[in-house]
């Protein structure tokens, strides 16, 4: 079965970089019409020379994330068919004792990994509901399963509260005939706060989390979008509340 994505609108978060841009550059090549939003505007400039339909948005602002989906939905006069939470990540923090870690550390990077998914599948639920349609993938991490390699408190935490939504709304949103699934990847070199990550390890911490993957190699952004692919194919029609770990076999 050839999985293709004629006809159908996909919107994507964090779309500009790393495992959204591949994303939106597969789904597109597949037929679907994609929407791709990020804060980094330079990046999604790029995107849009592709054929993406891109905006800047900050998602940790959610009455923007709502105007987002509401911009897809006039733009296509549809529901969107596939959501894709990607949007994520350390807000450039790292570890820190937890007595260390302010308020405002915290809250940003819950905001910008849970926040920004509710606030996106809140806003989408309606039409999608309406349609009688949808798949929702959420990016989650290993962080969603056990403790992050990061050390991030607040980035382990959030990633196992979006894991938690992405099971409440299957069952919630499943009588609609949306899906709601979740790819939970291992350690990828994706972007530059995952280069400066892998560069922190040095060689020795390099080569032991390399050894400790079965398959002795890291992911690629292309591992990851495409298991996002299958969640939101119809291959995956009877596939809903699931963790997909793509980690190699960590």
């Amino acid at each position: 079965m050839n999985i293709r994505f004629d006809g159908q609108v996909v919107a994507i978060s964090g779309a500009a970089i790393g495992f959204g841009r591949e994303m939106a550059v597969r789904f597109q090549a597949l037929g679907a019409k994609v929407y791709g939003c990020d804060i980094q505007a330079d990046a999604l400039q790029e995107l849009a020379a592709l054929g993406v339909s891109t905006t800047v948005v900050d998602l940790t602002d959610r009455s923007a994330a709502s105007a987002w989906v509401r911009h897809v939905e006039a733009d296509c006069r549809a529901a969107i068919d596939v959501l894709v939470n990607n949007a994520g990540g350390v807000a450039g923090q790292a570890n820190k004792p937890i007595e260390d870690v302010s308020d405002s550390d915290w809250d940003r990077i819950v905001d910008i990994n849970l926040g920004a998914a509710f606030a996106l599948c809140r806003a989408a639920a309606p039409r999608m509901k309406a349609a009688g349609k949808g798949a929702i993938v959420n990016i989650t991490s290993g962080a969603a399963l056990q403790a992050s390699l990061t050390g991030v408190q607040a980035y382990c935490s959030a990633k196992h509260a979006v894991l938690g939504l992405t099971r409440q709304l299957a069952h919630e949103l499943g009588p609609f005939g949306i899906r709601v699934n979740s790819v939970a990847p291992g350690f990828v070199r994706s972007n530059a706060a995952t280069e400066r990550q892998w560069d922190a390890y040095g060689p020795e911490k390099q080569r032991a989390l390399v050894e400790g993957i079965a398959l002795r190699r890291l992911g690629k952004p292309e591992d990851i979008a495409n298991a996002v692919m299958f969640f939101a194919s119809e291959m995956a029609g009877f596939v809903n509340g699931q963790v997909l770990q793509v980690d190699g076999g960590r």
